[in-house]
């Protein structure tokens, strides 16, 4: 019996219209007493500018677009598609899933659809399961789907926080393939870390319990994060039979310039091999490597047949990577 595997075949991505740049931040946060600075926002997290989505503007009116470059990109239309995932942790709604709604959106229905919700290491989780899937024969054709509006979810009280996140979304079209595309999966978590970056609110009887912003301690994420996304690499470079020379491309999770970097350097490879946009999206949580992965294959980085490490870490704490051949 032939194995199956799953390739890459389209990227896309989309950004809402708003551009925000750090001296936009920093003039709306002086208006609340709040004070920082480009200087100071750039030398810890080597973002520039974000983009925040209109009010009007959900996590599916952002994946929509992005799905649709990627159908294009592939050369399929909607109805070629017999599965959707989106990662996200801003949903639409509390439920029907974002998936749910993105399948009415793009008109088509009959195929699974639903939503992994694993915060930065969203994106990574979704491609692991939509493999997994067409691997054993459930599909052949997916849409794999990270959005966020986190925008919402920040406190503009918090200049250590708010200045980090930003919206967007990007989506890959995986198909069922007789050659290897993902080549390796390495997938974790460890619960005892949920206090460290959370969203500690939940909704009851009409009301929001708790508190529905976002809480992080960066020290401790930054500590945690470069030692696990070091792990996770060696870990499907090892499931692989590969080495870290072999890599052409490392797209981490577009958090911070200096975690991203630091991971480079754990792996010997140099700042030219890996894909940045944190300057310009910032954190766009589960979006961010499918955004960034469909920048380096817009701008003629990322080309096909060449080698490439995705990696995240988010919270839960979660984290993993995926290597792949485009």
């Amino acid at each position: 019996m032939t194995r199956r595997f799953s390739r890459i075949t389209g990227t896309g991505s989309h950004l809402p219209a708003r551009r925000v740049t750090n001296d936009d931040l920093v003039a709306q946060l002086a208006q609340r007493g709040v004070e920082t600075s480009d200087e100071w926002i750039v030398e810890r997290t080597g973002i520039r500018a974000r983009h925040f989505a209109a009010a009007d503007q959900g996590a599916s009116d952002l994946a929509v677009p992005a799905a649709q470059a990627a159908l294009q990109a592939a050369g399929r239309q909607a109805s070629d598609i017999d599965l959707i995932i989106v990662a996200t942790s801003t949903p639409d709604m509390v439920f029907p899933s974002t998936a749910a709604i993105v399948q009415h959106k793009l008109g088509i229905a009959g195929c699974p659809v639903f939503d992994v919700q694993a915060v930065c290491s969203g994106f990574i989780y979704a491609l692991t399961v939509a493999d997994a899937m067409i691997a054993n024969g459930t599909a052949t054709r997916a849409l794999v789907i990270g959005s966020e509006v986190f925008s919402r979810l920040l406190d503009f009280d918090d200049r250590g926080t708010c200045v980090l996140f930003g919206d967007g979304a990007g989506a890959v079209v995986l198909e069922a393939s007789d050659t290897p595309g993902i080549l390796a999966t390495d997938l974790h978590a460890d619960g005892k870390y949920v206090d460290i970056l959370c969203v500690p609110g939940h909704v009851a009887g009409g009301q929001v319990l708790g508190d529905p912003l976002l809480k992080m301690d960066g020290q401790a994420v930054f500590k945690l994060a470069v030692g696990v996304l070091d792990k996770a690499a060696r870990a499907v470079l090892d499931k692989a039979r590969m080495q870290a020379g072999d890599i052409d491309w490392l797209i981490p999770h577009q958090a911070n310039i200096r975690i991203m970097l630091g991971t480079a350097r754990k792996l010997h490879l140099p700042p030219e091999k890996v894909v940045v946009t944190v300057h310009e999206h910032g954190n766009t949580s589960a979006a961010s490597i499918p955004l960034a992965l469909d920048h380096g294959v817009r701008a003629g980085q990322v080309k096909p047949g060449q080698t490439v490490l995705l990696e995240g870490v988010g919270g839960g704490f979660t984290w993993g990577a995926v290597l792949l051949k485009m």
